[in-house]
């Protein structure tokens, strides 16, 4: 069984199109209009493979619900989901009171990175995977 978080906001599906080497996805104007999401502000967001390869038009702009098929490929739910030396782009959402960057991945896993700013999207690889926290350094800073 698939968790939906009560702070979900919306659920679409769309395609991802490359532009200048960069992957992007569409937010239908409609979630602008009727303020479900707010342009300039940050938000998580989860990429599940789609029910099938051949969406149509219509599927991409309309919200869907999540095939419960898809999650027996799910992994272990106690296992943490980043692994140590792993590479992952993320946006700092908080910082700790040791001044670290503070964020979080699948199912709300947090890990902390050191000399992060807050909104700041990095580059890390992680470094210690503990069983509720990960710890990450910074290889890349974004603009």
């Amino acid at each position: 069984m698939v968790s939906i978080p009560d702070r979900l906001q919306a659920l679409i599906t769309c395609r991802a199109t490359e532009t200048e080497g960069r992957l992007q996805i569409e937010i239908p104007r409609e979630l602008v209009d009727h303020a479900a999401v707010d342009p300039g502000t940050v938000y998580q967001v989860a990429v599940l493979p789609a029910a099938t390869e051949n969406a149509t038009d219509d599927d991409r702009d309309t919200a869907s619900s999540f095939n419960a098929s898809a999650s027996s490929s799910t992994p272990d739910q106690s296992e943490p989901p980043v692994e140590e030396g792993e590479i992952r782009t993320v946006t700092i959402d908080t910082l700790g009171d040791q001044g670290d960057g503070i964020t979080r991945v699948e199912r709300g896993f947090v890990v902390i990175v050191e000399d992060a700013k807050r909104d700041e999207e990095v580059t890390v690889e992680i470094d210690t995977v503990q069983s509720n926290v990960a710890f990450a350094s910074i290889i890349e800073r974004r603009e």
